[in-house]
C-alpha cells in the first residue's frame, strides 16, 4: 500500500499551496456517477502474494469490501492488510474504511509498524468526519520516542478525496468500466497532511500468465504528486471482474501478485483470517461488552461486601501456609462454607 502519513507536523487548511488545490470536475463527475449496482460487483475479496523481483515470496496482501453500516448509516465496508517481512524484518499495513456510496470517507484507520532488531515504529493515522470538518490524528512512534500531531479540514475542500483506503475502491470500479476518463484527478493527503492531486492514467490491456493460463488484464496508474517528496506512481492490473492481478509501485523490487484465476479456486479466495482488533466495528463491541461486563460485576460485588472480606482472608490464610497442594488447600478450607442440609422427610408413609 502507499505511505502512510509521515511524522512531519501537519499544517492547516490555510496553508499556501494546498487549500486552493481542487479535484477536476471529471474526477467528481465519475463520483457522483457511482451506480448501486456497481457497487455491488465491487463485493469481493482479493488476495495476492508479495515477491521480490527473483520471485522469492515476502507476505501476503488482501483486501475485504462488503456492505456495512456505520452510525445507523449504510456504506461500504473496507478491510485491507498486507504483511511480510523485508530484510528479515517484520513489517505489515492495516487500512479500515467506512465509505459512503459516493466514495466519500466516513471514517478510515491506517495503520502500519515495521519491528526493526534496535527499535520499532509504529505509524497510526485516524481520519474521521466531525461537525462538517475532516479531523486527522496521527500518532507515530519510533523505539520510545512519541509524536503526536492533528489537523482538520473542512469537508466543502475535500470533494474528490482519495484516501488510502478508498482509492482500492476506486480501482475496483475503474476496472470495472475498463476506462479511466481523461484528466480525472483526485486530491488527497501527502505525509504533511497537505492536500496534493492524486491522477489517474489508463495503462491498457495486456496479457499475464496465471498459473499457466495466459489471461487479459486491465491497467490502471496512480500518480501521487506530492509538493515534498516528488511523484510517486504505482501500478495496477485487474481481471475482467474487477480482482486484482498485480500492483506494484514503479521503481520498487517488490511486487504483489495473484496466484490462481478465481475459476481455478473453486468456492472463491481462501478465507482471510479474522483479526478483530483490528475490525473498528468489532473492537467496538468488544469495549461495550467489557464495559458492560465491568459494571455487572462491580455492582455484584458492591451488593455482596463478604465477597472481599471472604477472598482476603482466604488469600491471607495461604500465604501464612503457602502449601504445596494450593488446590487441595482451597477444597479443605472452604469445605466449612458448604451448605449441610438434612435430607427431606419422606412424603410416603411406611409399609405396614
Amino acid at each position: 500500500m502507499e505511505d502512510p502519513p509521515g511524522d512531519e507536523t501537519p499544517a492547516g487548511p490555510s496553508s499556501a499551496g494546498t487549500a486552493e488545490l481542487r479535484a477536476s470536475d471529471e474526477a467528481l463527475a465519475f463520483m457522483s456517477s457511482i451506480e448501486p449496482a456497481e457497487l455491488s460487483r465491487c463485493v469481493f475479496p482479493d488476495c495476492l502474494v508479495t515477491v521480490s523481483e527473483g520471485g522469492r515470496h515476502l507476505g501476503s496482501f488482501s483486501v475485504t469490501v462488503e456492505f456495512g453500516c456505520r452510525a445507523q448509516q449504510p456504506c461500504i465496508l473496507l478491510h485491507a492488510r498486507s504483511q511480510g517481512a523485508i530484510d528479515h524484518s517484520p513489517c505489515g499495513t492495516t487500512v479500515t474504511a467506512y465509505i459512503s456510496a459516493g466514495l466519500e470517507v466516513l471514517e478510515e484507520d491506517y495503520h502500519e509498524y515495521v519491528k526493526l532488531e534496535d527499535h520499532s515504529l509504529d505509524k497510526r493515522c485516524r481520519l474521521v468526519r466531525r461537525d462538517g470538518q475532516m479531523v486527522i490524528d496521527k500518532v507515530t512512534t519510533a523505539g520510545e520516542e512519541v509524536t503526536k500531531a492533528s489537523v482538520s479540514y473542512p469537508l466543502s475542500a475535500l470533494r474528490g478525496l482519495v484516501t488510502e483506503g478508498s482509492n482500492l475502491l476506486l480501482m475496483r470500479l475503474i476496472a470495472l468500466r475498463k476506462k479511466v476518463t481523461d484528466h480525472m484527478t483526485f486530491i488527497s493527503f501527502d505525509q504533511g497532511l497537505h492536500i496534493i492531486h492524486s491522477s489517474f492514467r489508463e495503462l491498457g490491456v495486456k496479457q499475464m500468465e496465471i498459473e499457466g493460463e495466459t489471461v487479459e488484464i486491465f491497467g490502471v496508474q496512480r500518480t501521487i504528486h506530492s509538493l515534498e517528496d516528488g511523484p510517486a506512481t504505482w501500478e495496477c492490473y485487474f481481471l475482467s471482474d474487477g480482482r486484482l492481478a498485480s500492483r506494484g509501485q514503479v521503481g520498487s523490487p517488490v511486487m504483489m501478485r495473484l496466484l490462481q484465476v478465481p475459476a481455478q479456486q473453486g468456492r472463491g479466495f481462501e478465507r482471510i483470517p479474522l483479526v478483530w482488533e483490528e475490525d473498528m466495528q468489532m473492537h467496538s463491541k468488544f469495549l461495550d461488552r467489557k464495559e458492560e461486563l465491568k459494571a455487572d460485576h462491580t455492582s455484584y460485588l458492591r451488593q455482596h461486601p463478604e465477597i472481599r472480606a471472604l477472598m482476603s482472608d482466604f488469600l491471607q490464610f495461604l500465604l501464612l501456609r503457602k502449601p504445596d497442594d494450593v488446590f487441595q488447600f482451597a477444597r479443605d478450607y472452604f469445605l466449612p462454607f458448604s451448605c449441610q442440609c438434612p435430607p427431606e422427610p419422606s412424603s410416603t408413609s411406611p409399609s405396614l
